[in-house]
């Protein structure tokens, strides 16, 4: 599962472990082996060096403790990668939602924050979208809750497949979801909603032979430095509420 959080060009999406720089080392003969035992696997012991003294010169004490200490520093560089590795791991699934293959909430307000930071600095728009979905409710309680999960999971993949590998899909708790478009303006973020909005009703939900029909209602804001990413969503929350009201109120006329 992927979570989609790559940030405007030149920077990476969701913040990670930073590769490890690759340091240089002075080429050593091939049947050598450095002090940290990082040539690969062992020269025979007849062939090894050890700062400059051949086998003939150390004593068996000497190189039973030095092949020792080579042997415990190889399991130690092990435990090490080992370690790396789970700290990646948890990284990317304390950024990920609990169900769904996006950023949690926690995850996506920082990357917004990053790329706010971004936009002040370089002059650059920046907008974020606020998706609701409608009659989550309906669904659960018709379908039952795993059909109202599969369509959260549904809508989540829209919204991954539909977006730049610039842009960050994330989900703001329950049946809200947040895309932040890199280097868009309103304008811009008001056809890229109508498109994702178009793809969600043309994309109903397969259900046990049922097709479930989802809608949304989305809010639209284009922030700028003087903004912080909660007053960012907060403006787009509210501008999705208006939305909403238009949404039920209309449903409500037609009854």
């Amino acid at each position: 599962m992927r979570i989609k959080t790559t940030p405007p060009p030149s920077a990476a999406r969701v913040a990670g472990p930073r590769p490890i720089a690759k340091v240089a080392r002075a080429a050593a003969p091939a049947s050598a082996v450095d002090s940290l035992g990082n040539s690969g696997a062992p020269a025979p012991v007849d062939q090894a060096t050890f700062l400059g003294l051949s086998e003939t010169e150390l004593s068996p004490n000497v190189r039973a403790a030095l092949k020792a200490l080579l042997d415990e520093v190889a399991r130690l560089r092990q435990e090490l990668d080992h370690t790396r590795k789970r700290i990646q791991h948890l990284e990317r699934i304390a950024d990920e939602d609990t169900m769904l293959p996006i950023a949690n909430r926690r995850a996506f307000v920082r990357e917004l924050s990053r790329v706010i930071s971004f936009s002040e600095r370089y002059g650059t728009p920046g907008s974020v979208l606020y998706f609701d979905l409608n009659g989550m409710k309906e669904i659960n309680d018709q379908f039952g809750h795993p059909a109202g999960d599969e369509a959260l999971r549904h809508f989540a993949q829209i919204l991954m497949d539909n977006t730049r590998d610039s842009d960050t899909v994330g989900r703001l708790g329950g049946d809200e979801f947040g895309v932040i478009l890199a280097q868009a303006d309103e304008n811009q973020a008001r056809e890229k909603a109508e498109a994702l909005m178009s793809v969600v009703a043309n994309s109903p939900v397969i259900w046990e032979d049922n097709r479930i029909i989802l809608s949304c209602a989305v809010g639209i804001h284009q922030f700028t430095g003087k903004h912080s990413a909660d007053e960012a969503l907060s403006r787009a929350d509210a501008n999705m509420y208006d939305q909403k009201r238009r949404y039920y109120a209309k449903l409500t006329e037609n009854e």
